[in-house]
């Protein structure tokens, strides 16, 4: 090379090292930690955003991410992300630029993940894919696309008589140990979509594998993702973990996927705001939960369903723990009001072995009559008579107070009980496609 040429590159070197200069900061401003009450870091002496990202200085020489959730004055009160340890006053907080990030691809269909997006089975780590923010992104009401389509999930009960929609909410309500879990499970394996997200937020350790191994066959394993962060999770980890699903989901249903969510459970994911909001001293206001819980419940759920893309939906179904059996629980109402159709689980049914444990007449969706035709709402809506009706005299008949031909619709719901009761009743190894459960809907009521 001629010496002018070597002159050339070396100027060219020095103009872009100059050029750099202006993007490095002359110093880095950073904060100190002065108390440490129970899951909450009081951090000084910098200026610290709401909902921003920090790292705080552990004795090891290791760093902590925590994130801001309040402030009083000068004080800003952080809690972290990961278990604390190693935490000393004066430790070093360092704030972060930019909102929280993850990198997401096709790579993560068949893995399991932490609240991170770190692996969390055996897998290899992921490389490469799309920067997204776990920001949600506004979508104009206006503009979604209607739910008109009705999605297979595999269930008779819910295929033949409450139809889910593709985009539709929906929430499995139910007391502990009545087959929530199991449901899900179901719907997970036999369901029509094209990606699955399982979360499962604040649930015991154990089902994580059991999740895995018993409800997800070979063929749903390489289409799901399921986001785990168990109980002995930090809350803010069960949050995040709660919109990293709601993420993944919406990054697939961008690119034209047919997307079904299920989440396990809304309750825990209140919980764990509760137990942020109380420490940051919200007042409790309805059975120790406070307001701030009822507010960001629809700001999580309005993000599932369809967007203004043509093609892809999401699907969303919640398991809603209703403490001690009450449907009046507060988290329980707010959802039932927010959702777009519930299924109420008896704990009575159970009891009596019959699964799933589906209550048919406090059991509704609202957008049934959107996607199905006119002749399967009308005949859903005789079997809910008759299986109403039947009820009204179910505990006369042992006792011999039904007197047979006094009224013709009382008499066809008994007529009709068991063959309403069986189509009622699905194994859980056992998966019923949409068609064939209207098909046999149909010929229930053509044999009378």
């Amino acid at each position: 090379m001629s010496q002018s040429g070597m002159n050339s590159q070396l100027t060219d070197r020095l103009n872009d090292a100059i050029a750099s200069l202006d993007s490095v900061p002359v110093a880095r401003v950073t904060g100190r930690l002065v108390k440490v009450n129970g899951l909450m870091l009081q951090a000084v002496g910098c200026r610290f955003k709401l909902e921003q990202r920090c790292l705080v200085e552990t004795a090891e020489g290791d760093m902590i991410e925590a994130q801001v959730v309040g402030f009083d004055h000068t004080i800003a009160y952080l809690m972290p992300i990961r278990r604390l340890g190693g935490l000393f006053a004066g430790a070093k907080v360092v704030p972060l630029d930019g909102d929280s990030t993850v990198l997401l691809s096709h790579q993560w269909l068949g893995r399991v993940v932490n609240g991170l997006g770190e692996p969390f089975d055996d897998g290899p780590a992921f490389k490469g894919g799309d920067r997204v923010s776990l920001e949600p992104k506004q979508i104009n009401p206006l503009k979604r696309r209607p739910v008109d389509t009705p999605l297979d999930v595999g269930v008779r009960a819910i295929n033949g008589l409450l139809t889910v929609g593709k985009g539709q909410r929906i929430g499995l309500m139910a007391g502990s140990g009545v087959g929530k879990s199991v449901l899900m499970g179901m719907i997970t394996q036999n369901t029509e979509a094209d990606v699955i997200v399982v979360g499962l937020i604040g649930e015991r350790g154990r089902e994580v594998r059991e999740f895995v191994e018993r409800n997800l066959s070979p063929e749903a394993r390489k289409k799901a993702i399921m986001i785990v962060a168990p109980a002995d999770e930090s809350p803010l980890m069960r949050l995040r973990a709660t919109l990293l699903c709601h993420r993944v989901a919406e990054y697939f249903r961008d690119q034209g996927k047919d997307v079904l969510l299920l989440m396990d459970s809304l309750t825990r994911y209140a919980m764990a705001q509760r137990e942020i909001a109380l420490s940051l001293g919200e007042p409790p206001a309805s059975r120790g939960y406070p307001p701030s819980v009822f507010s960001i419940l629809p700001q999580l759920l309005e993000r599932a369903g369809n967007s203004e893309n043509q093609h892809g939906s999401l699907t969303a179904i919640y398991t809603v723990l209703a403490e001690g059996d009450d449907q009046q629980d507060p988290v329980v109402d707010s959802a039932r009001a927010i959702l777009d159709g519930h299924v109420v689980l008896s704990r009575q049914l159970a009891e009596q072995g019959h699964y799933p444990a589906i209550d048919i007449n406090a059991s509704i969706s609202r957008c049934m009559s959107a996607c199905t035709q006119e002749v399967h709402t009308t005949v859903s809506n005789q079997f809910r008579q008759l299986y109403s009706n039947y009820l009204q005299v179910k505990e006369l008949l042992p006792l011999g107070g039904y007197q047979p031909g006094q009224d013709p619709e009382l008499d066809k719901a008994v007529q009709m009980y068991p063959l309403l009761k069986a189509y009622l009743q699905q194994p859980a190894n056992q998966a019923v496609d949409y068609r064939t459960s209207l098909t046999e809907l149909a010929q229930m009521f053509q044999s009378l």
